[in-house]
Parts: C-alpha cells; sequence; structure tokens
C-alpha cells in the first residue's frame, strides 16, 4: 500500500512507522489514522515488532483541528468511534510487542497514541500533554484509560484537570512511560531495543502482554489460572526448547519466534 501520511519501514524483523506531517506536528488527520491503523495491522504480520515514532522535532501534536472543516463541525463522537477506535485496538491488540519511540512534544490525542503502545521510550526533551481542558474537552483516544493504569488515579487526575506539560523524566518516574533517554542516543538506544524484542520469543511476548493485562480485572485466583494455561503454551513453543538448550549449552538461544 502507499502511504502519504506516514512512512512504513522493514528491515531486520523491526516495522518502523513514522508520522509524517511535520508541518503541523504530525497531526492526526483521518487519512493518518486510516494509514496508521492498516500499517500496524501490516507490522503485524510482516515483523516481529512495531515502532511508533514521529518525523521532525515531535511525535504527535494530536487531532488536527483543521481537518474536514472548522473544529466546530467535528463529530467528535463519530471520528473517536469510527477512526480511533480501530487505530487504537490495531495497537493494542498487536500480536507482537510495540514500542512508541517518542522523539519529540506527544499532546492530546498524540500523548495517548503514543501510550497505546506495550513500551514508550522517549527522548529527554520530549514532554507529554494532556491538553484537552484547554479547549473544553476530556482526556480521549484511550487517555482516561491509559492514565490511570500507568500513573495512578491522582497523577492521572491532576495531569488531565490541570493540562500540564509532563517532562519526559517525570513521565519515566511516574510510571507513566518506560524510559527517558539522553537525546543524542535516544535513536541507537531504541533501535537497540527493538532489535532485541525483533530476536525475542515472539509468542512468548504475545502470552506475556495477554497475563499482564489480564491482572487487573482477575482474581488472584483467575490469574494463577491464567498463568498456568499460558505457561502451557509457551512449553509447547520451539523457543522454549531453543532456550533451554541454549541455557544448558551456555550459548546464546536462537529464537525463531515460534
Amino acid at each position: 500500500m502507499h502511504y502519504e501520511m506516514i512512512r512504513y519501514d522493514v528491515a531486520d524483523n523491526i516495522a518502523t512507522i513514522t508520522l509524517n506531517r511535520p508541518e503541523v506536528k504530525n497531526a492526526l488527520n483521518g487519512l493518518m489514522r486510516a494509514e496508521l491503523t492498516h500499517a500496524v495491522k501490516a507490522g503485524a504480520k510482516d515483523a516481529r515488532v512495531v515502532v511508533l515514532t514521529g518525523s521532525g522535532g515531535a511525535f504527535c501534536s494530536g487531532q488536527d483541528l483543521g481537518d474536514g472543516g472548522s473544529a466546530a463541525s467535528l463529530d467528535l463522537e463519530r471520528t473517536l468511534r469510527d477512526e480511533y477506535v480501530p487505530m487504537l485496538e490495531a495497537i493494542f491488540d498487536c500480536p507482537v510487542p510495540t514500542i512508541s519511540a517518542v522523539n519529540g512534544a506527544a499532546a492530546g490525542a498524540g500523548a495517548n497514541l503514543a501510550l497505546a503502545a506495550d513500551v514508550v521510550i522517549a527522548t529527554q526533551s520530549a514532554f507529554f500533554l494532556q491538553a484537552f481542558t484547554r479547549i473544553g474537552l476530556i482526556p480521549d483516544a484511550g487517555g482516561t484509560y491509559w492514565l490511570p493504569r500507568q500513573m495512578g488515579a491522582a497523577k492521572a487526575m491532576g495531569a488531565a484537570l490541570f493540562a500540564d506539560k509532563i517532562s519526559a523524566e517525570q513521565a519515566s518516574d511516574w510510571g507513566m512511560i518506560y524510559e527517558a533517554i539522553a537525546d543524542d542516543a535516544f535513536e541507537a538506544h531504541w533501535k537497540a531495543r527493538a532489535a532485541h524484542l525483533a530476536a525475542g520469543p515472539t509468542q512468548t511476548y504475545k502470552h506475556l502482554k495477554t497475563a499482564i493485562r489480564s491482572s487487573f480485572e482477575n482474581t488472584l485466583e483467575d490469574q494463577l489460572t491464567l498463568e498456568a494455561q499460558l505457561q502451557g503454551a509457551c512449553g509447547e513453543t520451539r523457543d522454549f526448547k531453543e532456550g533451554v538448550l541454549a541455557f544448558l549449552e551456555k550459548r546464546p538461544a536462537n529464537f525463531e519466534g515460534r
């Protein structure tokens, strides 16, 4: 598929999706959302890890308020239901690990797009901003779901109400993201992280994501039962057999993702 709003590259089992509207700080319009949805699904088939990042000096500035006319003419409920939900579900349900490499500002829906990935790695100069109340809206694009789970209810409420900028280092300290990396080391670092996952036991990662996410709703008994089921599935993979053999032979494992 030819993409107009994003770049899609696959190399070494890593699918890199780059938001590519630098003139508007990679603001999300309808076409970009459709292309992102398609590209994430393609990446799950073409690679063993999917990376989202931005072009220019920003990750994503959020909804393009000029998309399709004036902001006042936006049908927000329809846009979220028909365009954001499929995009976010494609990322959240992706069967391979996903990384948001946040190279700059992530604001509004752009911040919550980043948080949809399994792991968020940001450059130290980046920031996250729940800008919604500044224009009379509530956090959307999954913000009311991700934030309390990652930061806790108190931090999430403050971030949403005050619409303060949250630096990458602060976001890391609060548990909102995984890492804040020095700008000059950022690109090499996220690429190394992606390479690590791309060479790992892909099926195990899929089951791991299921287990951790299910824990929020499960009782301990339910979670222990689920762990046993998923561990049984992991034990049937070729990668488990290779991992044990590599351990016994004292060599690095050569995981195939199967």
